[in-house]
């Protein structure tokens, strides 16, 4: 192959394992990986026995950074594919991989590259810009977009977004603990996009819930911990489930200034109904697996949601039994992605209703996409223990038609 063209296309056939697709697929990304990507004509994939293969399989480009900085995640995200595809189908679909090079304008001629190899579905790509870049694409092709990126914004008539969201994450911790008595949050985050994000999710979680609009307290985000405790406090000093977009020690440090301030308020200053034990902390699925948050009793019992634990662990058994490593996080995005074009393109059905019946098993739990571009998570809740490590306290649940 010169140098210069893209991977070849990849599929699943009852002939090839799971291990020969990825060393294909890999075999491919090889050869293309010092050239940047242009978009140029891509022959189907020769017959067995060297005859030009019949252009009759439905195809998905998958828009990766197979280049950059960003190429070995590049490299992982396809290998996720790959074991969505050989899951999903063992013949008529076959995957485009294209090189975003990890930008916008890369992934907008990615995916016209895809598209004029026939792509009917585009996975990907990673990020919000290059998202963004790619939609209007897609949308003036009536090709569907699914994205890995977790940003709700993105997302849209047409085009999917299959990272684990803001909103998605909010929706869910705030159900929980509404379900065991909150009923007065206040947000403790950031004043950045993450922060802004959580903000927007918990006035509209506690709204659709019926209960009163939440106090928000937003800080710099190299402000001092007890400083933002502090305002945090005054924010809603009655408040019974503070919602902390802080991670790791910085979580920890807050949680620590937020009980100490609390414990430090003379007696008259505490509302008469504000809870006696304090405050629920919540915290958001960034806090699984992170051993910066041990050894804190203010943390201690704190909620946060997260993936499915039984489906990532077989999803990450999988990845690592066909590649040897262990997947990243984001991995889970692209193969829910790339299962959920692949399954579509199978059966003829379109993205918008492939889950209409049923959600969909996916790597972090069960997924459901629903017309006008929502994507319906179900994630579980996690309580820190006194150890630190993440204890199950209400297993994920099916994503219903609104909510989760």
């Amino acid at each position: 192959m010169h140098p210069s063209a893209p991977p070849p296309p990849f599929r699943a056939t009852p002939r090839r394992s799971l291990a020969g697709l990825a060393l294909s697929a890999l075999l491919g990304l090889a050869a293309c990986a010092p050239q940047p990507s242009r978009p140029m004509a891509v022959p189907a994939a020769p017959a067995f026995g060297g005859a030009p293969a019949q252009p009759t399989m439905a195809r998905a480009g998958m828009l990766l950074p197979l280049t950059g900085p960003q190429a070995p995640l590049g490299q992982a995200l396809l290998q996720a594919g790959t074991m969505a595809l050989f899951d999903e189908t063992t013949n008529g679909v076959e995957f485009l991989p294209r090189d975003t090079g990890g930008t916008p304008a890369g992934a907008a001629a990615a995916a016209r590259s895809a598209i004029a190899e026939g792509a009917r579905a585009l996975v990907g790509p990673l990020t919000s810009g290059e998202a963004a870049a790619v939609a209007p694409v897609a949308r003036a092709a009536g090709v569907p977009l699914l994205a890995f990126t977790n940003d709700s914004q993105r997302a849209g008539e047409g085009v999917w977004v299959l990272g684990m969201t803001p909103e998605q994450q909010v929706r869910r911790v705030v159900a929980a603990a509404a379900q065991d008595g909150a009923q007065r949050f206040v947000l403790a985050a950031p004043a950045n996009e993450f922060g802004r994000a959580l903000a927007t999710a918990l006035r509209e979680a506690v709204r659709d819930l019926g209960l009163p609009q939440p106090a928000v307290s937003l800080h710099p985000s190299n402000a001092d911990l007890a400083m933002a405790a502090s305002a945090a406090r005054t924010a809603s000093p009655q408040a019974d489930a503070l919602l902390l977009g802080e991670t790791g020690e910085r979580a920890r440090r807050f949680a620590a200034a937020y009980v100490a301030e609390r414990s430090a308020a003379p007696p008259a200053a505490e509302a008469t109904d504000a809870p006696p034990q304090g405050p629920r902390v919540l915290g958001t699925a960034l806090w699984l697996n992170d051993p910066s948050l041990r050894g804190d009793a203010a943390l201690e019992g704190a909620w946060f949601p997260g993936p499915d634990a039984n489906a990532r662990a077989r999803f990450e058994a999988r990845y690592r039994d066909a590649f040897g490593e262990t997947p990243p996080r984001i991995a889970a995005a692209a193969y829910d992605a790339a299962a959920l074009a692949a399954r579509a393109l199978r059966s003829g059905v379109p993205v918008a209703t492939i889950t209409s019946q049923q959600s969909f098993a996916g790597a972090d739990g069960p997924v459901r996409l629903l017309p006008g571009g929502q994507t319906l998570r179900g994630l579980a809740i996690y309580a820190l223990s006194p150890a630190g490590d993440a204890v199950l306290v209400d297993p994920a649940p099916e994503p219903a038609a609104t909510g989760l």
